[in-house]
């Protein structure tokens, strides 16, 4: 299994090769993919923006999640997740984007939502894609183990060009 920093050099060599630029939408992980991918010198070149939506009232204003969408389904959704990273390329001007919103804890789960659930987006030139996940641990582990499936679904849907 690649580390992060492996991750990313991976995912700016997929990019750059294409001459495209990706956008993070992030909730529970605080700008963590984010910060990762900007770790390395000359991400500009492929890293537009990140947007931290943590709060429901960011999903709304900065990506244009419908208020009523986290309503209806909770800010830990399908639904959010999809729109939050279809948000993202559009308000970035992207190409790629990836979102996440979960509740990384140790406080805030329920038993439809346990600790540690994580909703995944990618948005893709050929639409978007979302995921469920549950990932155990502290909120340390849950935070870096979502960052890593982020970036290894994003980078395997730009090598499969979905």
């Amino acid at each position: 299994m690649p580390t992060i920093p492996q991750l990313v050099e991976q995912l700016a060599t997929e990019l750059k090769a294409r001459g495209q630029f990706m956008a993070t939408a992030e909730s529970c992980t605080g700008g963590l993919i984010a910060g990762a991918c900007t770790e390395i010198s000359g991400s500009s070149d492929w890293f537009e923006r990140g947007f931290v939506t943590y709060s429901n009232a960011a999903k709304s204003e900065l990506l244009g999640v419908p208020a009523a969408l986290i309503d209806d389904h909770g800010a830990v959704s399908e639904p959010v997740a999809r729109a939050m990273a279809a948000g993202a390329v559009v308000n970035a001007h992207a190409h790629w984007s990836v979102a996440v919103t979960g509740i990384a804890g140790p406080t805030g789960g329920s038993v439809e939502k346990p600790v540690g659930t994580v909703w995944f987006g990618w948005a893709t030139p050929e639409g978007v894609f979302t995921e469920h996940r549950r990932f155990d641990g502290d909120r340390a582990a849950v935070r870096r183990a979502t960052v890593a499936h982020a970036l290894t679904g994003l980078l395997n849907r730009l090598r499969s060009g979905a």
